[in-house]
């Protein structure tokens, strides 16, 4: 744990606009993409956050060459046809599954021997379903220690091709890994879903991205993809704003009573979670949806009943706007949060419970009951949106304090001066 942070409250609504910084989920699928296509791509609005910098580090000693101007937010990497050059690399991933996910199947692409690992918390985090997936293909892949978590070891001389079966109730990103390296493959390769799949709206990210970038994937049935060998082009692609990170900047605007806009996000973004503004909408916020900006203006706030499986890396958000509403509001379907960074259901709960709320938790999500709070430190689980979330409680509830709030490190370094930025007219002058 690093430090703590007290957030001041605000004296009034926050009013502004801001651009947050380039989206982690299509920086690290760009770079994945971007890696395997021939020829040169350019990205821009890149997210250089620690998540991204594992993603980067990994694919340069897996042997692609990567030029990064962090000033820019600009990358231009040389792919590798699909072949990575690295005959081995140990990769280190700290707790970004996101990345050990998507490089896991991208490895299985090389010819050699090649260790995936993080720290304490990725060795907590399930990854035997891509496992399993991908050993259907013939590759040998192993979890070290024996406990179905990383370490993992692939040990590859190709992707031939074939059928898998794949369970993406815990993640959708094993099918997105699976998915985006499946063109580069020898041999048409056939995917098909076991049981429900969380958070669809990132698989229907990763497959417009496999579009743009010149890949086609069939979809002979609902639960099935066929995909057959064919060549990434390299491309210019520009990087969205990260709408998770959004999401903070929405509920600012609905706990302060304010008006917030977001630029260069629109309604028809590529990330599922730009979603988060229509639960914000049930909750009585004016939501105005435009060509280059979404603008959240708030309103007398009431409880709602919600399932947050399509967006759940917003829930902890909604959870923090809920204590301010006039009524309970429940969170369904998340379940799948419990193997994030930390159990986030039980983190959210305890850490609202600890400032004075009545909360349930439920085995897939939590009921939060508006009530009287107080101050207090909030732990933040080295989990950046427990963080950020909880940011948000400080501007309206004295006495507020993170701690760790460097863990925001993760996906977002600035986030707390772009915070003090957007609230510095209602803060009180410090003498």
């Amino acid at each position: 744990m690093t430090g703590f942070r007290e957030i001041q409250p605000v004296s009034g609504p926050v009013v502004g606009s801001i651009r947050p910084p380039g989206s982690k989920s299509l920086t690290n699928r760009a770079l994945i993409i971007a890696a395997l296509a021939e020829g040169t791509s350019f990205l821009s609005g890149v997210l250089d956050s620690r998540d991204t910098q594992v993603m980067v580090d990994s694919l340069k000693k897996l042997g692609l060459s990567v030029d990064q101007s962090v000033r820019d937010q600009t990358i231009s990497i040389s792919g590798c046809g699909g072949r990575p050059k690295s005959s081995g690399a140990d990769l280190w991933l700290e707790n970004s599954g996101t990345s050990i996910r998507f490089l896991t199947a991208l490895c299985s692409l090389g010819h050699g021997r090649y260790r995936l690992d993080g720290n304490a918390r990725m060795r907590e985090r399930p990854i035997l379903d891509l496992v399993n997936s991908l050993r259907q293909f013939g590759i040998t892949v192993d979890c070290e220690a024996g406990n179905n978590c990383p370490p993992v070891i692939v040990t590859a001389n190709g992707l031939k091709g074939g059928t898998t079966t794949i369970n993406a109730d815990l993640s959708s990103q094993f099918l997105s890994a699976v998915l985006m390296a499946s063109p580069c493959a020898s041999e048409p390769i056939e995917i098909h879903l076991a049981g429900e799949m969380v958070s669809e709206p990132y698989v229907e990210m990763t497959l417009k991205m496999m579009s743009q970038f010149g890949v086609s994937v069939d979809r002979p049935r609902p639960g099935s993809f066929s995909i057959a060998p064919q060549s990434y082009r390299a491309t210019t692609y520009d990087i969205e704003p990260d709408a998770s990170a959004a999401s903070y900047f929405f509920g600012l605007a609905a706990v302060t009573g304010g008006t917030v806009a977001v630029e260069g996000l629109h309604a028809n973004a590529l990330q599922g979670d730009i979603h988060f503004v229509t639960a914000l909408e049930r909750m009585g916020c004016r939501v105005t949806r435009c060509a280059r900006s979404v603008t959240v203006s708030g309103g007398d706030l009431r409880g709602i009943d919600i399932d947050m499986n399509a967006i759940s890396d917003t829930a902890q958000t909604l959870a923090c706007v809920a204590p301010f509403a006039t009524g309970p509001t429940r969170i369904r379907n998340v379940a799948h949060m419990r193997l994030k960074e930390t159990d986030r259901v039980t983190a959210v709960v305890t850490e609202l419970r600890r400032l004075g709320l009545n909360v349930d938790e439920h085995p897939d999500g939590m009921t939060i009951h508006p009530g009287p709070m107080h101050g207090g430190t909030v732990a933040t689980y080295d989990d950046h949106r427990m963080a950020m979330s909880f940011a948000l409680l400080g501007l309206r509830i004295p006495g507020i304090v993170i701690a760790d709030p460097r863990c925001t490190a993760k996906t977002y370094p600035a986030f707390f001066d772009d915070l003090d930025r957007m609230c510095a007219k209602v803060r009180p002058v410090k003498v």
